[in-house]
């Protein structure tokens, strides 16, 4: 869904209302959730030559839609009458999934995705190895059943898990945590 923003720049806080339009641009890949939503957004700043900066940090590295989001944000500001976009990615600290606000998180389970749980902690430096697969929890977005099971690692995009309540019967997806 794409949502109409028409917002003049404002000579006062330039920063602020590009920051209003950035935070309606969408997920190519998870179209109810705004790129704020996720946490995507980092930051919208005011450039020195009357410009705005737009930060984000992307869900992982390779994501396949950043290419997307980028343009996006570009053209949903050019189009609010920003004449100077520039988007950066960065990449420090990485994307988590404790970055998904609970609006976020609602939004979610009303389209029929369990969202995700905490993210497990990792620090800097070595990454510790753990033999076997993740054990991965999640409740059925439609009846809230715990009873639940995983049916493939992946489903529609590398983020999200296809998943099907035993009590219900019904299949789901689950974002996966990061």
């Amino acid at each position: 869904m794409v949502t109409a923003v028409h917002t003049e720049p404002s000579h006062a806080d330039p920063a602020a209302g590009a920051r209003a339009v950035a935070e309606t641009v969408t997920d190519p890949e998870l179209p109810m959730l705004t790129l704020a939503d996720l946490g995507v957004l980092r930051a919208v700043e005011a450039s020195g030559s009357g410009g705005v900066i737009v930060t984000i940090t992307p869900t992982y590295s390779g994501c396949p839609a950043l290419a997307e989001m980028r343009s996006d944000l570009h053209r949903r500001l050019v189009g609010a009458g920003y004449t100077e976009v520039e988007v950066r990615i960065v990449l420090d600290p990485p994307w988590t999934t404790d970055w998904i606000s609970e609006a976020g998180r609602r939004k979610l389970a009303e389209h029929g995705i369990a969202p995700p749980g905490t993210a497990p902690v990792s620090g800097r430096g070595p990454v510790p190895l753990t033999l076997g697969p993740p054990r991965r929890h999640a409740r059925c977005p439609r009846c809230d059943s715990s009873d639940t099971e995983e049916l493939s690692e992946f489903s529609a995009t590398a983020c999200k898990a296809l998943r099907r309540c035993r009590t219900c019967f019904e299949p789901f997806e689950h974002m996966k945590e990061i």
